[in-house]
């Protein structure tokens, strides 16, 4: 008799590291109302819904703010009850102040340095994924500010705006 494990779809995901332009760059992080927990601005795929799409549409709805996106951070994989979720992140910049009131999921919205967003986050694989992957953002943002070289991505037909550059995007 062998023992056979029933394998069941992972969870997938999508969010933004959204930072916020000015003399300090500022991330945002998001406070959920059920537990308290201080988290990066994420949610679940709808059924059909390209990953990128989900995380401008989650970040739009957990921070009130419209975004810009400015290139793939990586993944990030862990089990929630018995299930893998994989969760993909951009590179993000809010564009102009708040549009609307956050999701009644979200009790705050915070805009905290990477330094003090890697300390306040909740979860620990949310804290080691952005101690790696935020730097690289940071940088990029500064560099933008400095010589405004940063093209964001468009959601049409993966086009930069001001170029005709393909985006190849990969589910993970």
């Amino acid at each position: 008799m062998s023992d056979s494990v029933q394998a069941r779809p992972p969870i997938l995901a999508a969010g933004g590291i959204v930072f916020r332009k000015g003399p300090r760059p500022r991330i945002a992080i998001v406070r959920l109302r059920r537990d308290k927990s201080w988290v990066l601005p994420k949610g679940k795929l709808y059924p059909g819904e390209h990953a990128l799409a989900a995380a401008r549409r989650e970040v739009f709805e957990e921070t009130g703010h419209e975004v810009s996106v400015h290139g793939f951070l990586g993944s990030m994989l862990y089990a929630v009850d018995g299930r893998m979720k994989i969760v993909q992140f951009w590179h993000m910049r809010a564009i102009g102040g708040r549009k609307r009131e956050p999701m009644d999921d979200i009790k705050a919205v915070k805009w905290v340095s990477l330094k003090q967003a890697i300390e306040v986050l909740t979860r620990a694989h949310e804290k080691v994924f952005l101690a790696n992957v935020g730097p690289v953002a940071l940088r990029a943002v500064k560099q933008s500010v400095r010589d405004k070289s940063s093209k964001p991505w468009t959601h049409n037909k993966g086009k930069r705006q001001g170029g005709s550059a393909r985006v190849a995007l990969t589910a993970h």
